[in-house]
């Protein structure tokens, strides 16, 4: 409040009195202001309570013992504040900001959180049980379920934290305080909002987070406290994570995780009574829209095979081989783990040396064939190139021991066999994306390790060979999650393909889930059609024996990076790789982390051509050059620091793949006439895009 006004006793009055009524959506009845007094009271006992925690925090040494008494105090944790009525003022002790008497907090400093945190998993569990025996469908002997895995690391985790804090009650008590003082900050000027006055926020909007777009969380001041206290407290809870000292690289991770992941669930924009967006909705619709919702919600469970599958894009849009993944092309080779795809050309001559990509297979291989606009596969052919993709199959139990080994033989080296058939060509150049990067990397140390020097360059999109700082998904790798993992593998024989899809969901909730979760289900608006999420949702089963090797061996072991990787009895070693590699990373990418790749690209034996894209893990790599959108920067080998790596580079704007053509042509410049799908040895098997494609995961 301003000077003017602490001096003024008709604005004291005027404070007391009650204000005139507000409109509907949150403005009824407005609450009386508390007495200036009571407020300054109010200020001066939080003042006081955390001046006294920090003092004394200040004054504990190291050489306190355990068993030192620790009869200290910590201010209660605020509730929220409500709306006072116009008969009395509300009392400074429940009021604004006053604080409560300190509890013990030695005794929470104790707990036993192993204990607390296998409880927990076993309430998940039992809960789960009770259900399935009210419904039916779960064996009631099943072992421990993945969800109740997750749940007990999550208590394990974030109980890490507490105990940081509550091992000295007087730093968790400063933090308490801070906490108190902002919420006690907030709700004052809440009161001065509602007594008519014109005053800033404490925590000001931010116009990125699109859940507090709507006008009314900022212009109804009952929205408007609750969004700055949910906001204020995220930001607090993060901040108690982040200055956690003494966890391990891996928990804090974990924790920051598992934070940011609570913070976005409770969020008041994902529930009807505390949006006014969806408020307003279900008033006009007359609640039509939940019904609409739930509808979408049954029909969705029923698509999970009783696991909600959140649906983000209008499926029926599109249909494979038509609206996207409609690249002209046929399939000349299916085995058991792929389908090899040779595209039509539309050129008279083609590049000798043909062009072969390796996908990932976690999902499916279109991503690099979305429509006419987006693919980097139409434009690979429309410079020259004859290209070849890989299109996994989408396994089922038959495949369950279809492992690493089996992806590299069936799959990358058999490739190469059918492109020599086709083509005459015994030489290729070869592309990995994502872990179909990795695939192709480890193959090419087993080729160097077995003399077989046929893949002639190498070009890595978003590929990680070193896992020691492999970014977001490595929290979900540990032993305990890999043992209830494998455990739920051997029932099937894969991972079914809605957890893996689940898990890049959790990575960004406000956007892929809980985005959906309002707009689909409480809105109950159903989502555009986006051909890319459309992709993103044709989630694929992914082999027992593949997912779990890929998992221990690569981000629990890091076993490639360390040359303690075998396959096939050859120990692999990446320093053996003699081929010029092309290594481009996305600034963004928080699946393949620039730092991580730029590491990576230091173990291959040969020269090492490092490019940074602009965006994310998809849309940096698939940035046509009609699009004319992002940057790249170049700036030679991926040596020294990575942030002077970037600070020498130079920046051009645009997308990187006239960059890598100028590359790729550079090293084998003879052309021949363009060949046609069945025009050697081979026979076609069907039209591009496929069949294995089309199995839906």
């Amino acid at each position: 409040m301003s000077a003017n006004q602490d001096q003024d006793p008709a604005a004291d009055r005027k404070r007391g009195a009650t204000a005139k009524k507000v409109s509907a959506l949150g403005k009824s009845e407005p609450p009386v202001k508390p007495p200036r007094e009571a407020e300054k009271k109010a200020e001066s006992e939080v003042s006081e309570a955390q001046n006294k925690a920090k003092n004394k925090a200040k004054s504990e040494t190291k050489s306190e013992t355990k068993n030192k008494a620790k009869k200290k105090t910590a201010p209660k944790k605020p509730s929220a504040p409500r709306v006072p009525t116009q008969k009395a003022a509300p009392a400074p002790s429940k009021g604004a900001g006053a604080p409560a008497p300190h509890p013990n907090l030695e005794k929470f400093a104790r707990l036993d959180i192993e204990a607390i945190a296998d409880n927990m998993a076993q309430l998940v569990d039992q809960g789960r049980k009770a259900l399935a025996a009210a419904i039916g469908g779960v064996n009631p002997d099943e072992a421990r379920s993945e969800l109740a895995a997750n749940v007990a690391d999550a208590t394990k985790t974030l109980g890490a934290v507490a105990e940081y804090w509550l091992s000295k009650p007087d730093r968790a008590a400063v933090a308490q305080a801070d906490l108190y003082k902002g919420l006690s900050e907030i709700w004052r000027q809440t009161l001065r909002r509602y007594g008519g006055e014109d005053v800033a926020p404490i925590v000001p909007s931010d116009r990125a987070d699109k859940r507090f777009s709507g006008p009314e969380w900022n212009d109804n001041p009952f929205f408007d406290w609750l969004r700055q206290s949910y906001l204020l407290a995220s930001r607090w809870a993060g901040d108690m994570v982040e200055s956690a000292e003494g966890l391990d690289p891996q928990t804090k991770a974990r924790a920051v995780f598992y934070t940011r992941l609570i913070s976005s669930a409770i969020s008041p924009s994902n529930f009807v009574p505390t949006n006014p967006e969806l408020l307003r909705a279900t008033m006009d619709a007359k609640g039509e829209n939940l019904v609409r919702g739930l509808k979408m919600l049954a029909e969705d469970i029923s698509a999970g095979g009783g696991v909600l599958k959140i649906r983000q894009s209008a499926d029926q849009k599109f249909e494979l081989g038509v609206d996207m993944a409609n690249t002209p092309g046929k399939v000349i080779w299916r085995n058991d783990v792929m389908e090899l795809i040779q595209y039509e050309p539309t050129t008279a001559e083609v590049y000798a040396r043909p062009l072969l990509i390796t996908p990932p297979w976690i999902n499916k291989f279109y991503v690099l064939d979305l429509n006419p606009e987006k693919s980097f596969v139409r434009w690979a052919v429309e410079q020259g190139f004859t290209v070849f993709i890989i299109s996994w199959v989408n396994p089922d139990e038959t495949k369950a021991t279809k492992g690493f080994e089996a992806y590299m033989h069936e799959g990358v080296l058999t490739a190469l066999d059918v492109i020599e058939k086709a083509t005459g060509e015994r030489k290729v150049t070869a592309a990995g994306y994502c872990v179909g990067g990795t695939l192709l990397a480890l193959t090419l140390a087993y080729m160097a390790a077995t003399g077989d020097d046929r893949i002639d360059s190498v070009t890595l999109f978003a590929t990680q060979v070193d896992f020691s700082d492999a970014g977001d998904l490595q929290i979900f790798v540990d032993e305990a999650r890999l043992a209830a993992l494998d455990e739920s593998m051997a029932r099937t024989g894969y991972l079914e393909g809605y957890k893996m899809a689940n898990a890049f969901n959790m990575l960004r909730p406000n956007e892929l889930i809980w985005n959906y979760v309002v707009n689909n289900y409480m809105k109950g608006v159903e989502p555009a059609a986006f051909d890319l999420l459309y992709w993103n949702s044709d989630s694929t089963r992914i082999p027992r024996a593949n997912h779990s090797f890929y998992l221990r061996s690569c981000y629990l072991e890091n076993r490639l990076a360390r040359g303690e990787m075998v396959i096939d009895d050859v120990r692999l070693n990446l320093r053996q790789v003699k081929a010029p590699v092309f290594e481009i990373a996305t600034r963004e990418d928080h699946i393949a982390p620039a730092q991580s790749v730029f590491r990576g690209a230091r173990f291959f034996g040969g020269d090492v051509t490092f490019v940074l894209g602009g965006s994310g893990h998809i849309a940096g790599i698939i940035n046509p050059p009609s699009k004319d959108k992002y940057q790249y920067w170049t700036g030679g080998p991926a040596k020294g620091a990575f942030e002077e790596w970037i600070k020498n580079a130079k920046e051009t704007k645009g997308s990187w793949w006239p960059h890598w053509l100028g590359w790729v042509t550079a090293q084998a410049p003879k052309k021949v006439p363009a060949r046609q799908p069945g025009g050697g040895k081979l026979k076609i098997i069907c039209d591009a895009p496929g069949e294995y494609v089309r199995v839906r995961g």
